[in-house]
């Protein structure tokens, strides 16, 4: 696991919504347990259609959300929480879509943040890369398309 931290910031407006995070590792997994958390603190990892099948790449716990808040009401179904399969229900302070919260009972709970998100640097990149190879195990078929940007 690497020391670097990244941030996450809306696309359109540039502000920050995510504390400084560091990328779980391409080898571990997401809690997918009821109830729980998908992410630990402090982490973001990486969506596969395994975990969810929805618009997103990054999962990030919802505590280390930085001012977000939800959708309007057409965007808030669930029962205990939300489900997310109005589509994206977290916004920026601004009013710009950046992610989906699922936080309902039936399900792990985690904020999924959208593609278009920026990204402050790509050091989670690299240590996926380095274990990309077919002789380690890891996964080829890992690719972001991302542009660090600064703050």
């Amino acid at each position: 696991m690497s020391d670097k931290r990244t941030v996450f910031k809306c696309p359109r407006c540039q502000t920050v919504i995510s504390r400084p995070l560091l990328f779980l590792g391409c080898d571990e997994s997401v809690c997918l347990e009821d109830q729980k958390s998908a992410i630990p603190v402090g982490f973001f990892g990486i969506n596969m259609p395994e975990y969810w099948n929805v618009t997103g790449r990054f999962l990030v716990n919802l505590a280390d959300l930085l001012r977000t808040r939800h959708h309007s009401e057409r965007r808030r179904s669930g029962c205990c929480g939300l489900d997310g399969t109005g589509g994206p229900n977290l916004v920026c302070p601004n009013g710009h879509e950046v992610g989906t919260e699922k936080s309902d009972c039936w399900m792990s709970h985690v904020a999924i943040l959208l593609d278009d998100v920026e990204v402050l640097n790509e050091f989670y990149k690299k240590e996926c890369q380095e274990k990309s190879s077919p002789s380690t195990g890891g996964r080829e078929d890992f690719s972001l398309e991302i542009q660090p940007t600064s703050l």
